[in-house]
């Protein structure tokens, strides 16, 4: 249930991108913001590398970046696109024959960072490459390797320094015709990261990926996260996503869309609304939130779900979601189905029972989805 369409400000006007394709994955317009990660593992162990790919892709992940560092690399990456069941990002550093092989390889998208892929020769026959194998390229500025003559002119890494090294890199490829490409200027720093992106945003309409990098561990990588790139997607930037964090890449991509869930950008498996718990809850609400989230990880359809210990504010949260339970006494509670209290079930049994009307709803949701279509 939603009431957003009578409620105006709750809208995000997205900043118009041209749009680009990733494989066949649409990045910019008006397409949906694409979740990314990125593997971990060593690029050569390509069983290990495709098991990553294969868990991310299930979690959701719409793009997936692969470290391409050596020439074993590139071999083992056209196995890795081969098997992939999402387009494959291959991320490039220091050597621009990487670049070249990786296009070669099958990737969907080049990832190189101006400052330290080479001259502009190099980066020409990059362009070259990647035209040649109808690939797109990720002009990735980063606060920690910005060009030596721009950390010469203003002193520092700061966004005009980012923003300056992004365009001069667009200038390149837009010198060459190659307009197949988005941007991003990442920074660990929240302030740097958010003022750079606004000043990109500002200067070019190519679509944007958005990171806060290095953002850290799992609290505290999501918590930064979630404000810097939180904040950017309500003024209407980006294009596309991701969470980088010191943890596994799946999370990278539940991290993300709980991001976008929250701001109504995309809609993805289940919404669980739950209170953090007090004396008044009926159950424990901590232990059932973490076990609902687990049983409930294979629904894919955009649903809600409110868990709520108590009916100070149960009924009202359960009004606005598709199945809920709210505590009550004596060892019960009530399910609410579609906003309306339905029926009394005992504690000991209302996780089994939550589960069953989840995946029931869920079921209800994918018919009607397909008899529209």
């Amino acid at each position: 249930m939603s009431l957003n369409h009578i409620r105006p400000w709750r809208d995000i006007y997205r900043r118009k991108s041209r749009q680009i394709m990733v494989g066949n994955v649409p990045v910019g317009g008006d397409a949906p913001i694409a979740v990314q990660t990125m593997t971990n593992t060593l690029t050569t162990d390509v069983a290990g590398t495709v098991a990553q790919v294969q868990a991310a892709a299930e979690a959701g992940a719409d793009i997936v970046r692969v470290s391409v560092p050596d020439e074993a690399s590139s071999k083992a990456l056209k196995e890795i696109v081969r098997e992939s069941p999402v387009p494959i990002v291959a991320d490039i550093h220091f050597h621009y024959r990487r670049g070249i092989e990786a296009a070669e390889a099958g990737a969907a998208c080049l990832r190189i960072n101006p400052g330290n892929i080479g001259d502009e020769k190099r980066v020409k026959e990059v362009i070259e490459a990647a035209r040649d194998h109808n690939c797109s390229i990720r002009i990735g500025v980063n606060a920690g390797s910005l060009e030596k003559h721009l950390l010469e002119k203003y002193a520092e890494p700061c966004p005009e320094a980012m923003v300056e090294s992004g365009l001069e890199h667009i200038r390149i490829l837009e010198d060459n015709d190659f307009h197949n490409f988005k941007i991003s200027v990442k920074a660990s720093d929240v302030f740097l990261s958010a003022a750079a992106y606004q000043g990109i945003a500002e200067a070019t309409d190519a679509p944007i990926h958005l990171g806060i990098t290095e953002a850290g561990g799992l609290v505290s990588g999501t918590i930064k996260s979630a404000i810097g790139l939180g904040n950017l997607l309500w003024m209407g930037i980006g294009d596309t996503i991701r969470v980088s964090l010191s943890a596994d890449p799946v999370e990278e991509v539940k991290v993300g869309f709980e991001i976008l869930k929250s701001l109504g950008l995309r809609h993805r498996g289940v919404n669980i609304i739950s209170c953090p718990s007090c004396a008044r809850q009926g159950f424990d609400v901590i232990k059932t939130v973490e076990a609902l989230e687990h049983r409930l990880e294979h629904i894919k359809t955009p649903m809600s779900l409110s868990i709520i210990g108590c009916v100070v504010n149960g009924p009202g949260e359960a009004l606005m979601t598709d199945v809920g339970f709210t505590g009550g006494g004596a060892g019960s509670g009530m399910v609410y189905l579609a906003g309306k209290a339905s029926h009394k079930m005992s504690n000991d049994k209302m996780i089994d029972h939550i589960v069953e009307e989840v995946e029931k709803k869920a079921a209800e949701l994918d018919a009607a989805v397909e008899a529209a279509e």
